[in-house]
């Protein structure tokens, strides 16, 4: 899945090749031409400048989150050439920039993506990392008593190679239904060095882990419903349409993960689950699920807590 802009294409990316010539120059010329083409965010950028940052950065091998030790640095040849290439890319093409690059970021851990998978961005992401999974009892999860987790479509493997790092006791298993998918979250896992710890299943929710049960099920799955699919900008478009949408008010798939889940859990164990912004709808149809809404700096109500106890 090789994939190199490394020669810009139209007059205007060459005529920037040739004249810009700072990190600064790039980044400001890739914010007015993002501007001016009304691209959408959201793939861990929120808005042009975001976008810019990382893939100025990003395309010169550069940290991701410090750019202004490098602002004022000139550009070799082949560097202005590539980052006109890369900005000239994200205008036509429309794909999200993770995709030029080949690369996406939770919490500043590093994953490889492609077209075959969703551009990684999950909420659960943040609350790994958060204060509510650290080791204690007074923790929502005490870190080094979970043994088991499973982590439901599972995508490029981010969500479970950060349980990993925050579940330092746990083995994981890791399920996707796509095949093209399980290849790119397969090479995430031997690049982090957890194939130790990481099973990688293929198949539908549950169907690979029969008779298993888990301390831990996280899962971001499926959630946009037909309207939102139907409308979706060609940023999101060019994702897996298998890996948004989850049937006309997208719910389908997080009916089953509740109908099942209690079956795969054991006795003390919890599920987090992603869901959008369907908690109204959620919370009207299981009224008599005990549910925890948990918060992020970006997010509220998206995703959902619950202990085993209160799924019986």
């Amino acid at each position: 899945m090789a994939q190199i802009y490394d020669a810009p294409k139209s007059d205007d990316a060459r005529e920037a090749a040739r004249e810009l010539l700072t990190l600064r120059d790039f980044l400001r010329w890739a914010v007015s031409s993002f501007e001016a083409a009304n691209l959408v965010y959201g793939h861990g950028a929120v808005d042009a400048l975001d976008e810019a940052a990382f893939i100025v950065l990003e395309g010169l091998r550069l940290p991701v989150d410090r750019l202004d030790p490098f602002l004022d640095a000139r550009l070799l040849p082949f560097e202005r050439a590539r980052l006109a290439a890369l900005i000239e890319a994200r205008i036509a093409t429309r794909k999200p920039a993770s995709y030029l690059v080949r690369k996406a970021y939770i919490r500043g851990v590093p994953f490889y993506v492609d077209e075959r998978v969703i551009v990684p961005r999950s909420f659960i992401g943040e609350l790994l990392m958060s204060e509510m999974f650290s080791p204690g009892d007074d923790t929502l999860v005490d870190a080094l008593a979970v043994e088991t987790a499973l982590d439901l479509c599972t995508g490029s493997g981010a969500l479970a190679i950060l349980a990993a790092r925050v579940f330092p006791n746990a083995r994981i298993d890791a399920v996707e239904l796509s095949p093209e998918a399980a290849e790119v979250a397969a090479r995430n896992i031997k690049e982090h060095g957890e194939e130790e710890r990481i099973t990688l299943l293929q198949g539908d929710l549950f169907a690979p882990v029969k008779g298993r049960r888990y301390d831990l099920i996280i899962t971001n799955p499926p959630y946009v419903d037909a309207q939102a699919m139907a409308q979706l900008p060609p940023e999101y478009a060019h994702e897996p349409a298998m890996a948004l949408g989850s049937g006309e008010d997208g719910l389908d798939i997080v009916r089953r993960i509740l109908e099942e889940a209690p079956h795969h859990l054991t006795h003390a164990g919890a599920l987090i689950c992603e869901i959008g912004r369907g908690r109204d709808l959620l919370e009207a149809e299981y009224p008599q699920l005990n549910l925890t809404w948990l918060d992020t700096q970006d997010s509220a109500g998206e995703v959902f807590f619950i202990r085993a106890a209160d799924l019986r």
